[in-house]
């Protein structure tokens, strides 16, 4: 396969110009420290066929990070759920439960909506 039509994650396959350089600039910034973080828990049915979830919102941080405190919060409420782009999404209402297992971590900021 040649330079030109090699794939790249961001979903480019070919260009017609050949001095094309695809540059990536979106480097992932460190995660802050939890009592920096600003969160906010909030519960949601929308766009989910009437179902509620409990997001979690406002992590910056990488997502390697973020998928870390997704598993640990899904686990503490004994759920499933998922994270991505910079929210955590655990099934069910558990706002209380992720409340104060966010302050026990040192969460000072985590608000619920």
């Amino acid at each position: 396969m040649s330079k030109k039509n090699k794939a790249d994650n961001k979903g480019f396959v070919y260009s017609t110009d050949p001095d094309f350089r695809f540059e990536e600039s979106a480097e992932e910034m460190d995660t802050l420290p939890a009592a920096q973080q600003k969160l906010r828990i909030r519960l949601d049915t929308k766009q989910r066929a009437g179902k509620a979830v409990t997001l979690v919102e406002g992590f910056s941080g990488k997502d390697e990070d973020l998928q870390e405190l997704g598993k640990k919060l899904k686990a503490f409420c004994g759920t499933g759920g998922s994270a991505k782009d910079g929210e955590i999404i655990v099934q069910g209402d558990h706002r209380d439960k992720v409340l104060q297992w966010l302050q026990k971590q040192g969460y000072k900021l985590a608000k619920k909506i």
